[in-house]
């Protein structure tokens, strides 16, 4: 049977990195297979439901590369929904109740009062159709649950958490319709998993209880369950629930230079006992996905640890995947594959490239140097203008001044380095030293 997963967001805000990893792991699981990854945009609320954030989902997964392999939208699919609800009123799985949220506040609290579990007393079921008939004539509107067989336990084994089993008994019958006759999220979704032919419903410990009353509808809907997992939710790398991770979106982090590859590689193994290695592409991490590998620890989102793997796929990207992101004059000049390929190792983020740019083209301002440094730049000068440029310029010039001069290491290296780019570090000098060109390298060391 053909692996399908599904990555089910609600169209009223923008992805954030919980939900970017929930839609990554379906996709892993689903290549690892074979399978296919559904989108279905889950847009049954119509008041908070927007277009533009329907877009923005589409782009964002776009940009990770976690196109999908087909799409549904909830809001197309109420004829379906209708004709399975008909089919469950007509079996009696379905009831209507009219507590106001107030009367339903107050039966939890009185329950708590006496020690017992908040759950609904499913006192609805004693209404007669004549209570109905009156309840209508007040122009009360019902909402529905879904009525649990408290007959025998739900159990499901958990491709995170192994073994699971929950007393029917203990859960409130879920409202799967509000008065008004819009849906809750609870049976439309299992509804689509038949209707799509989802094999594995992989998403965030949170949905546990959700499970348990879901796994009874696809028994009524005539189906088999899909296989359920569950894993731990994300949290600051302060070891709790961050409001920034409920907000921190592709967006943001894209605008702070992080690349697709870099988000993948460190949301793909978070959760899990596998290292980060920002050597994988995507097809290889599919490869070495494990359910099994995950814990039930929360896993820690760290945005430094995000901005380090960023850097190590940085240093790896070829000039022609960020030709587009660097500058026009590096990339028309002739320059720009010698240039990316001698600035790439110092960069956390593309767009630094433009700074070692303008160290490259100048003009710098070098610190002041002594009468003995700047005599050593003097004659350093002397010698870059004799030099054969087209080979090994750094290492000639270099060569050339530890004979004349016997400096060495440092006292050899930094006063040049300095002159050249007026800063202490960064790109190797004999990748730089050819892009600087022999002329403004002569004019830069005679001037300092």
């Amino acid at each position: 049977m053909t692996t399908v997963t599904r990555f089910a967001p609600s169209p009223t805000g923008m992805l954030h990195v919980g939900n970017i990893r929930t839609a990554l792991h379906n996709w892993l699981l689903a290549k690892q297979h074979g399978g296919r990854f559904l989108l279905r945009i889950d847009d049954t609320d119509a008041a908070r439901s927007a277009e533009h954030f329907v877009d923005a989902i589409r782009a964002d997964l776009g940009w990770l590369g976690l196109d999908p392999d087909g799409e549904e939208r909830q809001s197309l699919r109420f004829d379906l929904y209708e004709t399975a609800f008909a089919r469950l009123v007509a079996a009696g799985r379905l009831y209507r109740c009219y507590e106001t949220a107030q009367e339903l506040d107050l039966k939890r609290k009185v329950q708590l009062g006496r020690g017992l579990p908040p759950i609904y007393d499913r006192s609805s079921l004693a209404l007669t159709e004549a209570d109905h008939a009156a309840k209508a004539a007040a122009g009360d509107a019902p909402h529905w649950r879904f009525l649990l067989d408290h007959a025998q336990p739900i159990t499901w084994d958990d491709g995170i958490r192994g073994p699971q089993q929950f007393d029917p008994a203990q859960l409130s019958d879920p409202v799967v319709r509000r008065a008004d006759g819009s849906w809750l999220y609870m049976l439309p979704s299992a509804i689509d998993d038949v209707a799509m032919g989802v094999t594995d419903v992989l998403r965030g410990e949170d949905h546990v209880s959700n499970t348990a009353s879901q796994i009874q509808m696809f028994t009524a809907l005539g189906a088999k369950p899909p296989r359920f997992a569950h894993e731990a939710l994300l949290v600051g790398s302060e070891g709790k629930l961050s409001k920034r991770l409920g907000s921190l979106g592709v967006a943001e982090l894209r605008d702070a230079g992080i690349e697709p590859e870099a988000l993948v590689a460190l949301l793909a193994r978070l959760g899990t006992s596998d290292p980060v290695d920002p050597k994988l592409d995507a097809a290889a991490l599919a490869d070495s996905f494990d359910l099994g590998h995950f814990g039930r620890a929360p896993a820690r989102f760290d945005e430094a640890e995000l901005h380090r793997v960023n850097a190590a796929i940085v240093h790896r990207l070829p000039f022609a995947r960020v030709a587009h992101k660097l500058p026009a004059e590096m990339v028309a000049g002739g320059f720009g594959e010698a240039a990316w390929e001698g600035i790439r190792p110092n960069l956390a983020h593309i767009d630094e490239a433009a700074d070692w740019w303008r160290v490259i083209r100048g003009p710098v301002t070098p610190p002041a140097f002594d009468t003995e440094t700047q005599g050593y730049l003097t004659k350093a000068a002397q010698v870059a203008a004799t030099l054969d440029w087209s080979d090994a310029p750094w290492a000639a010039l270099t060569g050339a001044l530890k004979a004349s001069t016997g400096r060495k290491g440092k006292g050899l290296f930094l006063p040049l380095r300095q002159a050249l780019t007026a800063l202490d570090h960064g790109p190797d000098m004999a990748a730089l030293l050819p892009l600087i060109g022999q002329d403004e390298t002569v004019r830069r060391l005679a001037a300092a």
